[in-house]
């Protein structure tokens, strides 16, 4: 029996969407995280985050002198209203009775039934470019420890740029070595052990340890890790053991250094930015220290009017769809709204050191 599917309805286009099967990404899937209180109903997000590796010890005080105040450890908020992602990709009356690819000659599908399957093919193309969109927030902020997004009025012009930076005057997320580790003198497991200290000192404990394509060429290479691999002594430096994880990313194996027990993580995964350039989301010749669920994905509310009515609604989601029709023109386009801001959960979770190798 036929199934009558309205897809003027915002529910459908809804359940149509949640159905499909999102795309795996590495920074945002592992290291942010989006829990039902990072969905907000309101315009504005509160961007919140607080200071680790408070060691102050506790008071002693007289037997009949009562408990004394003390100060809270770093705690910062601010509030902040993300910028919009929004899409739309048409459906013309032509691409409707043209053949979809590896589609049969003679399929046997009405107009209808082939607007259905266009459209859930679109709101997938959509959801993929919205969670790459993502993936280079999260990648963007462990770099940085801030984010810069450039608006677009069109697809040609470019609108306002909305800036967050989580740090007050200078950012406390970088390590320089003293030498490039593709030099005679390098010193890469001192240098990665630092990195870890310094999140240590801060009361965090690193587990990932993130390298560029370039860097995992010099780790193939440098002798001082070599040896250490291959010595059957009593501490455990390590193992090697590559596999690939996502399309562009690769796990190394376990590393030790000097008490800190990393996972190797090749990133060399690309995406296409708004020129048209093929570029990696993580610098080849970069590392950076972390670990998993360092940070959070949150979502501002939607607010746009919904097909067929006159009103305006807000719509607390991750994701909101909506139906775009133009009569004049016989097009019909499925539109995709979301509203992310990517955030730590701690002042900076991570130490990310910029062109370690030459």
């Amino acid at each position: 029996m036929a199934v009558n599917i309205d897809i003027t309805k915002s529910y459908v286009l809804q359940s149509i969407h949640e159905k499909a099967k999102p795309e795996t990404m590495f920074f945002s899937d592992r290291y942010f995280t989006t829990g039902k209180s990072d969905i907000h109903t309101e315009d504005k997000i509160l961007v919140e985050y607080k200071k680790s590796g408070e060691r102050k010890l506790a008071h002693f005080v007289p037997e009949r002198g009562g408990a004394i105040p003390i100060e809270r450890d770093g705690y910062t908020v601010a509030e902040f209203g993300p910028a919009y992602i929004a899409e739309r990709l048409p459906l013309s009356a032509d691409e409707l009775a043209a053949r979809g690819f590896g589609e049969p000659l003679i399929a046997g599908s009405t107009p209808a039934q082939r607007a259905i399957r266009l459209l859930a093919e679109d709101l997938e193309t959509l959801e993929k470019r919205t969670r790459r969109r993502i993936e280079w927030m999260c990648a963007q902020l462990m770099q940085n420890n801030a984010l810069t997004m450039q608006e677009y009025i069109d697809i040609n012009t470019p609108g306002e740029t909305k800036h967050i930076q989580f740090y007050d005057t200078a950012t406390e997320h970088t390590y320089t070595p003293q030498n490039k580790w593709n030099s005679s003198n390098a010193n890469i497991i001192g240098d990665v052990h630092a990195m870890c200290e310094m999140l240590s000192d801060r009361g965090m404990a690193a587990t990932d340890l993130l390298i560029g394509t370039d860097v995992a060429d010099v780790f193939y290479k440098n002798e001082e890790l070599y040896t250490m691999l291959n010595k059957n002594i009593a501490i455990n430096f390590g193992s090697v053991n590559e596999r690939n994880i996502l399309p562009g990313v690769n796990e190394l194996g376990s590393f030790n250094f000097r008490g800190h027990s990393l996972r190797v993580f090749v990133v060399g995964h690309k995406y296409e930015n708004d020129n048209g350039v093929t570029q990696s989301y993580f610098p080849s010749d970069a590392a950076m220290v972390t670990f998993p669920n360092c940070g959070r994905v949150a979502y501002s509310a939607v607010t746009l009017m919904p097909y067929g009515s006159p009103d305006f609604a807000t719509i607390a989601k991750s994701r909101v769809t909506k139906l775009f029709v133009d009569n004049p023109h016989n097009t019909r386009a499925v539109e995709l709204y979301s509203r992310p801001i990517a955030m730590p959960r701690y002042y900076t979770p991570f130490i990310f050191a910029a062109s370690v190798v030459s």
